[in-house]
């Protein structure tokens, strides 16, 4: 299960709606061996695509400098789909499956298809989809 609290969600859903026309994207921390997302790292998409993310792996760096400095791990990335479910796209397995063989991340997608935006999280291990529930705690 994925812990996050309202502010958290809302910063989330802020970047994915302050990133359009593209898909948004970031990573975030939570402290060793905890599910409890403590901080938000937006990013930019490299790729400026409203259908795909690309993380650039200098700003990436940058972020898990800051959260080894934070005594935090990342584990996990979001992104959004912009007109589409929030639900792995092949590209997004594809991906993960490269990136994060043995599945040790967690995989929030924001859907802004809708009027309202939707946040589900997924575990991808050997090219399998796994939903994880989310828990949203107050701020």
């Amino acid at each position: 299960m994925l812990v996050l609290n309202e502010d958290i969600k809302n910063q989330i859903i802020k970047h994915a709606i302050n990133e359009l026309p593209n898909e948004a994207c970031g990573l975030f921390s939570a402290n060793s061996g905890s599910t409890i997302i403590e901080c938000f790292y937006p990013m930019e998409n490299i790729a400026k695509s409203e259908i795909i993310y690309q993380l650039d792996p200098l700003e990436m760096m940058k972020v898990e400098g800051i959260a080894d400095a934070e005594e935090r791990q990342i584990i996990g990335v979001m992104h959004s789909h912009t007109h589409t479910p929030a639900y792995p796209s092949p590209t997004d397995v594809r991906d993960a499956t490269n990136f994060d063989p043995l599945g040790a991340w967690h995989y929030l997608i924001v859907s802004l298809e809708e009027s309202e935006p939707a946040m589900r999280s997924f575990r991808i291990i050997n090219e399998e989809i796994t939903e994880e529930e989310i828990s949203f705690i107050s701020s």
